[in-house]
């Protein structure tokens, strides 16, 4: 215990040290722009979220490696990061005095494909660490294998270039002439490796679906974790891939959401608020979509047919679906929760049947009894006692 303290506090320490770096060294040289600014917030953030859940994890269960693998994770990335900032002084800012480490920082600053390893990984393992069968070791031991492999080819091919040719690193961080000519082949193997990693991330999915179906209670609350997360991660990150604009800085942090969730899920912290989580996340959303139908119905209708072309029409479309919310939020709510979220749904049902029952009551022990059912039903508590107040 006191070694895995040591070596999450080792760690943290290095996250840290990177993290200072990589903010540091722009502020101190002048490179920085408001551009790199926010996009760096936002991988940072990412990492801060995929690191911090890695140590939570390592901290509380050292004997599972989800926390390490999340956690080496994190640390790659800043590495990554932190030689793609040490390169960009050596060969776009000409801060010639580093140069002594700017191969080194050159070659690990292509390496980012790497970082894609171990997410597929924490998925296949979650939520104890331990593989479905031993079926999955000659899986696991062929994807790390495509992975050297790739990281192998990617460091041969930076070397190829780099040695004995002028360096000249693009904006984005990458190198002008790497993947071309004599270096084509190695975009082959990094091409090799992302469909390995999609086969393998896909399997991961697969399995954890099919064993969402085998279980129950508390497990099948930790797969629902999971699979919010990823389902937030796969939209956020199509979204913020498919666009150029800039939205995609705050599309990425969806990124954070498979981390976060994974963390809640094995630590099985607010474990059981997932129902509610996803009753709301789905009633909102078809409530937006149905008042933006409404919106644009009522627009088009007052501009293009009724030829009202004032601001007039859309101020009142703007009002009428503001009235609409809270009835259509309200009735949606209503079926979601009956159909995704049936414990508050019967509770709800439950307590509107005993408050139209009470209106009526005259009896105060039939009263009493009545709210013991209502509250062993709907609390499900291992003990009930009522005390009411004597008549003054």
């Amino acid at each position: 215990m006191r070694d895995s303290r040591r070596v999450t506090a080792a760690l943290a320490a290095v996250i840290v040290a990177l993290l200072a770096f990589i903010v540091a060294s722009p502020a101190l040289t002048g490179t920085f722009t408001a551009s790199k600014v926010w996009s760096g917030a936002s991988l940072l953030t990412i990492v801060l979220a995929i690191g911090g859940t890695g140590l939570l994890v390592a901290g509380h269960q050292p004997g599972n490696p989800i926390g390490w693998l999340l956690a080496g994770e994190a640390v790659f990335i800043l590495l990554n990061t932190a030689a793609a900032v040490y390169a960009g002084l050596v060969y776009q800012s000409g801060y010639h005095g580093l140069a002594f480490a700017g191969r080194p920082a050159l070659v690990l600053s292509q390496t980012f494909i790497g970082s894609l390893t171990g997410f597929p990984l924490v998925i296949l393992l979650f939520p104890e660490g331990s593989l479905p069968s031993r079926r999955w070791r000659w899986v696991v031991a062929a994807y790390l294998a495509v992975t050297i492999a790739a990281l192998l080819a990617t460091v041969t091919g930076v070397l190829e270039v780099a040695v004995g040719h002028h360096v000249v690193v693009q904006a984005d961080g990458d190198l002008a002439t790497f993947g071309h000519g004599r270096t084509a082949w190695v975009k082959a193997v990094q091409f090799t490796f992302l469909i390995s990693v999609a086969a393998f991330w896909v399997a991961a999915v697969v399995r954890q679906a099919l064993s969402w179906r085998r279980s129950a209670g508390e497990r099948r609350q930790q797969l629902k974790w999971l699979a919010s997360g990823a389902v937030t991660c796969g939209v956020f990150g199509i979204a913020a891939i498919s666009t150029n604009s800039a939205i995609w800085k705050v599309l990425i942090l969806g990124f954070a959401a498979l981390p976060l969730s994974i963390g809640i899920g094995i630590l099985k912290y607010r474990l059981y608020e997932i129902d509610r989580l996803i009753s709301r996340t789905l009633s909102y959303a078809i409530v937006t979509g149905l008042l933006v139908g409404v919106y644009a119905a009522l627009v088009l209708l007052a501009t293009e047919v009724l030829r009202f072309r004032t601001p007039v029409a859309v101020a009142a479309a703007t009002l009428a679906a503001a009235a609409l919310f809270s009835p259509v939020r309200q009735r949606v709510q209503h079926m979601v929760d009956r159909r995704f979220n049936r414990a508050r749904y019967d509770a709800s049902v439950t307590v509107t049947a005993f408050a139209s029952r009470l209106q009526d009551a005259v009896d105060l022990e039939a009263v009493r009894s009545d709210l013991a059912g209502v509250v062993c039903q709907v609390l499900e508590p291992a003990h009930v006692s009522i005390w009411t107040r004597p008549p003054a």
